[in-house]
């Protein structure tokens, strides 16, 4: 079981009202861009439910600094269970990713229960560490069915070799068209999302897409996999032309803790 400190567990509770009642919007379509008029600086004009983009005080990504963040002794390591199930590859025009068919599997948070709901790109990667942005950034959505909140696992990725997961999906990917298409995956084994890390980072943040509700608990794994540049090639063409390069800009921490798990300074 994972545990978090408890003034993290605080502002949680505070995000958890503010970012409910938009949660389901994380997964249907949403008219905004990358570029322009309808880029991040503006999201929260574009609708009065995106209004937390802008006057939000606890939203992602981040840059994490090692030397700011908190050795918390109370973290445990990431509990959580995968499953081999029916999948489907969509395009949402702002990042490609997975959903499923079928039960996927849970992440287990204080006890309580976030199912994975999906996992998508960025590219290039939306969080930093000490201001270094990587190559692309994958995330696990999962949702608690109590209360709508959700959990993310964030994991950095450095253009080196190709990722097996990727490997899997790859002609797909060549098949997958543009803005709402899918293509059906058949079974495919998502327990080595389930890999073990020795070191983690996490915070209480939000959406880093509109409506950037504020219910959001990060957990960004420290080790960082690798990509090729022609994965990353592949998971670029099927995005619309003004979400090429589909990373929100860093926020502002605005005196929020970044908690540190390291299992081999326990």
């Amino acid at each position: 079981m994972l545990l978090m400190a408890p003034q993290l567990s605080t502002v949680f509770s505070l995000s958890l009202l503010l970012g409910i009642a938009s949660a389901i919007d994380v997964f249907g379509g949403m008219e905004f861009s990358y570029l322009g008029k309808d880029g991040p600086d503006r999201w929260g004009m574009l609708e009065p439910k995106f209004a937390p983009c802008s006057i939000g005080k606890r939203q992602s990504p981040i840059n994490i600094q090692r030397n700011l963040t908190v050795h918390n002794k109370l973290l445990k390591p990431l509990t959580r269970s995968y499953n081999s199930v029916n999948a489907t590859l969509f395009n949402k025009g702002y990042s490609v990713g997975v959903r499923f068919e079928e039960y996927p599997g849970d992440l287990w948070i204080n006890g309580k229960k976030y199912t994975l709901k999906q996992f998508h790109w960025h590219l290039p990667a939306e969080h930093q560490i000490e201001g270094q942005q990587f190559a692309a950034e994958l995330h696990l959505v999962h949702q608690a069915a109590v209360d709508g909140s959700f959990a993310v696992i964030a994991a950095l990725y450095q253009e080196s070799n190709a990722d097996p997961l990727i490997c899997r999906i790859i002609e797909g990917l060549k098949h997958l068209g543009g803005e709402n298409t899918t293509v059906p995956l058949g079974i495919l084994n998502i327990n080595e999302l389930n890999r073990r890390s020795r070191k983690y980072y996490t915070y209480v943040g939000s959406l880093t897409t509109p409506p950037c509700s504020e219910n959001v608990i990060w957990i960004i794994l420290g080790k960082v996999m690798s990509i090729s540049k022609e994965q990353i090639i592949a998971l670029d063409i099927p995005l619309n032309s003004d979400c090429k390069k589909n990373a929100r800009p860093c926020q502002p921490l605005n005196g929020r803790e970044v908690d540190m798990y390291d299992e081999l300074s326990c």
